[in-house]
């Protein structure tokens, strides 16, 4: 599956929000958003007329980013949050943020999602005792993420627990001195790091 694989601060400034790409670098003086908050390109200066679809088009490529998801990933995972019951955006956030990649992310044993992805391909995770290096992998509720005894003497998992600065999601009980996490209840459908308006989202698959 092709994937994007050039600099991850131009989605950002595609975007024209901060979407944590680099993890914690974001938050330093290094960030690109923070010295060139236009979007990338020759005409990235120019004024652009905002139409509905241009806003809700947006809002899906920034959900898609945030996440590190192709487009057909996101239809299907669209398509099921609909045949769940209750809100369809609600569903669609709570099931990206249900990723193992995510999940790794959010417990604070990598410094980004596309690190945790990578760390995960590479078999450094477990979920429940088992190997599995599959970052699209849903982790449940009651289902327990840990770093595989082998790897765990790794300097990355290291510089990730002892940098950790985000908030901590309620739905997660993470113990990073066994580098362990813990889904204890079924993520909520918000995204603490980049608001996301699902509505649009909604609304644009819709049309």
């Amino acid at each position: 599956m092709a994937r994007y694989t050039g600099p991850v601060c131009k989605q950002c400034r595609r975007e024209r929000a901060k979407l944590f790409l680099k993890g914690d670098r974001c938050n330093t003086d290094r960030c690109s958003y923070e010295r060139r908050g236009y979007p990338p390109g020759e005409h990235g200066r120019r004024r652009v007329k905002e139409t509905d679809y241009l806003i809700q088009l947006r809002e899906k490529q920034k959900a898609r980013r945030v996440y590190g998801v192709m487009e057909k990933q996101f239809r299907d995972y669209y398509a099921r949050a609909v045949r769940e019951k209750g809100r369809t955006g609600e569903n669609l956030l709570r099931i990206l943020e249900s990723r193992l990649d995510n999940v790794v992310y959010r417990s604070g044993l990598a410094v980004s999602r596309k690190q945790a992805r990578q760390l995960v391909r590479h078999g450094h995770f477990q979920v429940n005792g088992r190997k599995v290096d599959i970052p699209s992998f849903l982790v449940k509720e009651g289902m327990e993420v840990s770093v595989a005894p082998k790897s765990r003497a790794s300097e990355v998992f290291k510089i990730a627990v002892e940098s950790f600065q985000r908030e901590q999601v309620p739905w997660l009980q993470v113990d990073r001195k066994n580098m362990t996490a813990t889904v204890v209840e079924r993520p909520y459908g918000m995204n603490p790091d980049v608001p996301i308006r699902d509505e649009l989202i909604v609304e644009l698959y819709s049309r």
